[in-house]
């Protein structure tokens, strides 16, 4: 059985050991993940799915229809069902997080509140979501916190609900009224975002990782020859074609966990935030960035980006580090 999120393809063992029928059958959809001692997590969805959802839901009830449930085409191509409450234009959908313990916006409403617009669709985004208080290399000052993908997913939800309804356009206000209070608890702060939470989303699922992800990665890095190993999404996208002949490992934050549990060479290959952090922690220092990605742009990053690969490469001389952006291109790699 193959995971349709990650690739991965379950070995068997785990999945005889699995018990529950109905839990396998939503590891096979994607909605949940197997591990090893054949418990399968289920999956959330993330904000931007469930802004997405709204906003579809809001756009559909404004043909007088009370709307409770939408179905979306999320990121990573997957078809879901989410629930929602929508009638005469306004939607509210609340943020599930499946079996992720940690998920500070569990439970909050995204709100949408859609009008007709004869002849465009136009998205506003307004109170609790936060906005960038710094150029970065991809957002400007001032722009909303909304990922690329994610805005991809809403504005494509929207388009099928007008397309649905018969209008020839819409504009939809997005607002999370829990937005602002629930961003303390967030890191936004220090990648330059206030007054509000992120609308995000690479899959639009939420990985139920917390107190699983150590023992399922590190099970598979350990019986894999030749692993590579990577920290998101775009990592995984990009380390398969770069490496078709080896066996990709999503690891997210736990690189030292699955590096010790790996025998013999292995490849770490990803963006660089988590992996120069993991490898220095105190790569920003004296930089004047506050983040990985920021100082990515700077003429220093090069030159520092190579001492750090040089010096983790004598530290673990069977790990190659192979650094990429968010496009694919090698910006740098071991020595």
């Amino acid at each position: 059985m193959r995971d349709p999120v990650t690739g991965f393809e379950y070995p068997d063992s785990w999945v005889e050991r699995c018990t529950d029928p109905a839990r396998l059958l939503l590891a096979e959809q994607g909605l949940g993940v197997l591990t090893s001692s054949g418990t399968v997590l289920k999956r959330g969805f993330t904000t931007g799915t469930t802004a997405a959802a709204a906003c579809k839901a809001a756009v559909l009830s404004l043909s007088g229809k009370t709307i409770s449930m939408v179905s979306l085409c999320i990121p990573c191509g997957l078809v879901v069902s989410v629930p929602a409450d929508a009638h005469a234009g306004k939607a509210s959908c609340k943020k599930y997080a499946g079996d992720y313990p940690s998920d500070v916006t569990a439970g909050i409403d995204i709100v949408a509140e859609a009008t007709p617009l004869p002849g465009c669709i136009r998205i506003e985004a307004g109170e609790g979501i936060g906005r960038f208080v710094r150029d970065t290399p991809r957002y400007r000052n001032g722009e909303p916190a909304i990922s690329t993908p994610s805005y991809d997913c809403i504005l494509c939800s929207i388009r099928e609900a007008v397309e649905a309804t018969g209008l020839s356009g819409v504009l939809v206000k997005l607002h999370i009224p829990e937005g602002a209070a629930v961003a303390g608890k967030t890191l936004n702060s220090r990648v330059g975002v206030t007054g509000g939470i992120s609308i995000l989303g690479t899959t639009g699922l939420v990985e139920p990782w917390d107190d699983h992800l150590e023992e399922s990665v590190c099970g598979q890095v350990s019986q894999a020859k030749n692993p590579v190993i990577t920290t998101g999404r775009i990592g995984l996208r990009y380390a398969r074609l770069l490496y078709p002949e080896h066996e990709v490992i999503l690891v997210g934050g736990k690189i030292g966990e699955a590096l010790d549990a790996a025998h013999g060479a292995v490849i770490l290959c990803g963006l660089p935030a988590l992996i120069l952090r993991y490898i220095n922690p105190h790569i920003l220092e004296g930089t004047g960035f506050a983040t990985v990605e920021e100082f990515s742009v700077s003429p220093l990053f090069r030159s520092v980006m190579q001492v750090t690969l040089a010096e983790f490469k004598k530290e673990r001389p069977s790990v190659h580090v192979m650094l990429i952006d968010r496009n694919g291109t090698i910006i740098g790699e071991s020595p």
